[in-house]
């Protein structure tokens, strides 16, 4: 997935939609990340509340901050899946995460458990909460660029997909292909957009 594509019109068009959104997130205050994160949090902990595993990504600045929802999730009972990324093929391995003081910088900047996992499955997941760059209102997202997360929700179709975005990133259509995974809600500060399935 994600090759033979470096030069087409699809391709320039994702890495144009990609640049504006990244500009455009890059000019929320760190208060006004934090506030807005805090209403993502709230809104999502409300979607999957029911939900007895979810994977959550890890946040690093200046995404939307995850910090808070997986203390609420863990507060309510709800099991937390964290993605660990895995360079050499491409993917994410999965791993509990009981405890988020253990979470240290790592692969692109992004919090891992490094020496405290608990390795996951995958089939036991209800939803997983995956980070924005981009979305439109039919659920597409752009992610990083990388395919990490759309070859994971590939392999694992039976989890309710949940994107997490601040409503800046917002636009009006993104191109898809078949190897673009749809999002089920997408979560914004000021509202929940249902282009799928719920829990």
């Amino acid at each position: 997935m994600k090759t033979g594509m470096a030069d087409s019109p699809i391709s320039d068009e994702k890495r144009r939609l990609r640049d504006e959104a990244r500009l455009r997130r890059s000019g929320l205050s760190a208060r006004e990340i934090e506030e807005k994160s805090s209403s993502i949090s709230a809104r999502a902990l409300a979607a999957v509340k029911d939900a007895g595993t979810v994977m959550v990504y890890a946040s690093k600045d200046p995404e939307v901050a995850t910090g808070p929802l997986i203390a609420a999730l863990l507060h309510s009972r709800i099991r937390v899946v964290v993605p660990i990324i895995e360079r050499d093929t491409h993917s994410l391995r999965l791993s509990y995460l009981e405890d988020p003081r253990v979470l240290v910088e790592s692969t692109f900047r992004v919090p891992e458990p490094i020496g405290h996992e608990i390795p996951a499955n995958g089939r036991d997941l209800r939803a997983v909460i995956v980070p924005v760059l981009a979305f439109d209102r039919k659920g597409n997202r752009l992610g990083y660029g990388a395919g990490y997360y759309d070859r994971f929700l590939c392999a694992n179709p039976n989890a309710m997909r949940i994107g997490l975005a601040f409503a800046c990133q917002e636009t009006p259509d993104i191109p898809a292909d078949e190897n673009d995974i749809r999002m089920d809600l997408v979560i914004t500060e000021t509202r929940v957009i249902r282009c799928g399935r719920q829990l």
